[in-house]
C-alpha cells in the first residue's frame, strides 16, 4: 500500500454532478479535494454513452458553473432547428476534459484519480494495476448515489435466445448492412434517440417497430429555452403551467391543462400517458416519431426468440434478420432519496427539478457557506426523480418548496441569479419590464405560484 493521501473532501464520481460540485467548491473555498472515478476520463457515464447521443435540454443548463458548454447558437438544421444548441457526445467529453485540465487541476488543490474504484473506509483501488492506497479526508462526497444506467452497462430484464440479433442502442451505428427491420425496445429517451437517429439516417418509418411498455408525458423543448428572444414563449408556458396547476380540479385534470398550455406533449393524443421520466422533445422530433406506425403497447418484454417476442400481454412476430435494440435501461437505478448533508458525508441529489448540475453547484455553495447540517438541509430539500404520475406531483411540490425558501434569502437569490447553470433567473432578470406582455407573464407567475403549490400539496394528501 502506498503512502496515505490527505484532503478535506473525497469526491467519488467525476460525472456531471460530481464535476459541478467540484467546480463550485474549488471556486468558492480554499479546501482540497480528491476526485476518484472508475472511468479513465472525467464525465462519468458520458465515457460509455452511445455515439449519437446529445443533450435533450439546451446546453446552457449543463456542465459546470465556471465554463460555458453552449455554442450560443440556434440550430438551423435537423430536428432541433430553431432552438438553442444541444451538445453532442464529443463536445461533452471534450468539455469535461477541459474542465479538469484547465480549471480543477491548475488550482493546485485537486487530486484526480482516474481508473480508480472507491472501496469504502478510505481505501482506493487502481483498476489497472490493482494497487490499493489509503486516503484520509474529513468529508465524503457521494456523486454516484443515483447510479446512472446507460445501454452499455445495462443488463436487460428479459431473456434472449441464441441466434437473435440483439444489441445495445449504440450498436446500430456500427451496422453496415440493412436488416429486415429494427425493433426498438424502450419508450424513454434512449429509445427516442435511437429512432430519431435512424430516421435522420434515412431509415423508412415502416422498417421500425417500437415497443413501449408505458407511454409517458414529455416536455416541449421550446418551453425550456434560456435565450432572451424566447422569453415570452418559455416563461409564458411557465406562467400558464402555474395557472394550470392552481386551477385544476384533480390530478388528471391538471395533466390535461398542462398539455393544453404547451407544458406537456404526448406521443399519441388517444393514449393517456402513465409515466413521466422528464424527457424533452422538439415538435419536429414529435412529428417524426408519429410517422412510426408500428408501435407495440403490450407491456414489458419477457423473452426474445428467433421468430417471436413475448410480452406481458401478447406476442409479436420477428425473425433472425431483424435487429433488436435494447433501449430499456432506466436513466438511474436508484430513485430513493436521503438527506444531502450528514456528518462527514454529502450525498449529491437534485434540489431543483430537471437540473442536476445546478443542484450540485448549489450544494457545493451551501457547503462553502458553512453552518450545521440541519441548516444546510433546510435549504436543500431533495427534489425526487420522477417515474409515475404521482412522482411528478411530488417533484413539482418539492421544487416549489425549495424556490419559496430560497426567495426569502436575498444573498442566496443573488448567487442563484449569477450562476450560469440556473438559466431562468437570469432570463427573468434581463427581461424588458416596459413590455406589457412580459409584465403580464411575470405577474401571472407571481400570482399563481402559491396557489399552484397548495394545489400540488392537496394532491399529495388526497
Amino acid at each position: 500500500m502506498s503512502e496515505m493521501m490527505t484532503s478535506d473532501y473525497c469526491l467519488v464520481g467525476a460525472g456531471a454532478m460530481g464535476m459541478a460540485f467540484a467546480d463550485t467548491l474549488i471556486a468558492e473555498t480554499d479546501k482540497t479535494l480528491t476526485i476518484i472515478d472508475r472511468h479513465p476520463r472525467p464525465g462519468g457515464h458520458w465515457n460509455i454513452a452511445y455515439p449519437f447521443v446529445t443533450l435533450h435540454q439546451p446546453s446552457s443548463f449543463y456542465g459546470v458553473a465556471s465554463r460555458e458548454l453552449s455554442r450560443d447558437q440556434i440550430d438551423r438544421t435537423g430536428f432541433n432547428r430553431g432552438l438553442a444548441d444541444l451538445a453532442t457526445l464529443p463536445e461533452i467529453q471534450a468539455y469535461y476534459e477541459a474542465v479538469m485540465r484547465d480549471t480543477l487541476l491548475p488550482s493546485g488543490r485537486v487530486t484526480y484519480l482516474p481508473s480508480h474504484d472507491y472501496q469504502g473506509e478510505g481505501l482506493v483501488k487502481n483498476v489497472r494495476s490493482g494497487a490499493v492506497q489509503q486516503i484520509a479526508f474529513d468529508t465524503l462526497v457521494d456523486g454516484t448515489y443515483w447510479q446512472n444506467s446507460v445501454p452499455a452497462n445495462h443488463t436487460p430484464s428479459f431473456n434472449v435466445d441464441d441466434g437473435v440479433q440483439f444489441m445495445p442502442c449504440g450498436g446500430i451505428a456500427t451496422l453496415d448492412t440493412p436488416p429486415a427491420g429494427y425493433v426498438i425496445i424502450g419508450g424513454g429517451k434512449t429509445g427516442i434517440d435511437a429512432l430519431l437517429w435512424l430516421l435522420e439516417q434515412g431509415a423508412d418509418p415502416d422498417q421500425l417497430t417500437w415497443i413501449i411498455s408505458r407511454d409517458g408525458w414529455m416536455h416541449d423543448r421550446a418551453a425550456t429555452q434560456t435565450r432572451p428572444e424566447f422569453f415570452k414563449q418559455t416563461m409564458g408556458v411557465q406562467a400558464a403551467a402555474f395557472e394550470a396547476m392552481a386551477q385544476s380540479t384533480s390530478r388528471d385534470d391538471m395533466f390535461d391543462r398542462l398539455e393544453a398550455c404547451g407544458y406537456f406533449v404526448r406521443l399519441d393524443p388517444d393514449i393517456r400517458p402513465q409515466m413521466f421520466h422528464a424527457p424533452t422533445i422538439s415538435r419536429a422530433e414529435l412529428e417524426a416519431l408519429r410517422s412510426i406506425k408500428n408501435v407495440i403497447r403490450l407491456g414489458r418484454v419477457s423473452h426474445i426468440g428467433r421468430d417471436q417476442i413475448t410480452l406481458a400481454r401478447g406476442t409479436l412476430p420477428t425473425s433472425p434478420d431483424h435487429v433488436h435494440v435494447d433501449c430499456s435501461a432506466s436513466a438511474v437505478k436508484n430513485r430513493k432519496t436521503t438527506a444531502i448533508f450528514k456528518p462527514g458525508r454529502i450525498t449529491l441529489q437534485t434540489v431543483r427539478a430537471y437540473q442536476p448540475t445546478f443542484s450540485a453547484s448549489f450544494i457545493a455553495h451551501l457547503e462553502g457557506l458553512g453552518g450545521t447540517d440541519a441548516d444546510k438541509n433546510a435549504k436543500a430539500g431533495v427534489v425526487p426523480l420522477p417515474d409515475g404520475l404521482d412522482d411528478f406531483v411530488r417533484m413539482a411540490a418539492a421544487n416549489m418548496m425549495n424556490q419559496a425558501i430560497w426567495s426569502q434569502d436575498k444573498v442566496l437569490q443573488r448567487w442563484i441569479r449569477t450562476n450560469r447553470l440556473d438559466g431562468f433567473s437570469g432570463l427573468i432578470a434581463s427581461a424588458d419590464k416596459d413590455d406589457p406582455e412580459i409584465v403580464d407573464i411575470l405577474t401571472r407567475l407571481r400570482k399563481n405560484a402559491m396557489p399552484a403549490a397548495m394545489k400540488l400539496q392537496s394532491y399529495l394528501v388526497g
